[in-house]
């Protein structure tokens, strides 16, 4: 059954667009591939100005799954440019483009290493710090094979668990209230933060 797009951007990327989180994404399923660029056309259209960008990763036609991606362009920038960041992507074979702000030739590498109908345990475990996850807990995940973790949430944490802890309760405090006054009526425009 088709879920209704605006609601799963919420339930999944709220964080995004109150600009807590660099990056969001989500799994939508839809028969109609042109209403869904319309849908992503229509978004940017809405959400660029505000310094939000709305990508579909990867689809596929014959499961009529598609992955979305919402980013704060400026935030993953900071993110990718990262020299710690930049040096693990390179270890995971990313070609690095020479502008390090470039975070839209990571972002198409990214793309060809998804597949819409794995599950989260079969996406590169790289998308972490496409998403905004700390490095340490990307690395740490890796290493140890998503086992000895301190702290879970959103993601598997390998650091601070108090720290953690109070971040994955910020954002799930932030997505409930998105969601609340999405259901109430408020529009998607008028949650999202300007950058």
């Amino acid at each position: 059954m088709e879920r209704d797009f605006e609601t799963v951007m919420i339930e999944q990327c709220a964080p995004v667009l109150a600009g807590l989180k660099p990056a969001g994404l989500f799994r939508y399923e839809t028969r109609n591939r042109a209403d869904l660029a319309r849908r992503v056309a229509g978004w940017n259209a809405q959400l660029n100005p505000k310094g939000l960008q709305v990508r579909v990763l990867r689809g596929c036609i014959a499961t009529r799954q598609y992955l979305v991606y919402v980013y704060r362009a400026a935030k993953l920038q900071t993110v990718l440019a990262d020299a710690a960041v930049r040096g693990f992507l390179a270890r995971e074979g990313y070609r690095l483009p020479e502008d390090a702000t470039d975070c839209n030739a990571l972002i198409d590498q990214l793309s060809l290493r998804l597949c819409c109908a794995a599950e989260a345990a079969d996406f590169p475990h790289e998308i972490g710090v496409f998403l905004g996850y700390p490095l340490e807990d990307v690395v740490g995940f890796i290493r140890h094979r998503g086992k000895c973790f301190t702290c879970c949430g959103c993601w598997k944490s390998y650091g601070d668990p108090a720290a953690a802890q109070q971040h994955f309760d910020q954002l799930a405090k932030c997505t409930a209230v998105y969601l609340r006054l999405f259901h109430s009526g408020t529009p998607i425009l008028k949650l999202a933060v300007a950058a």
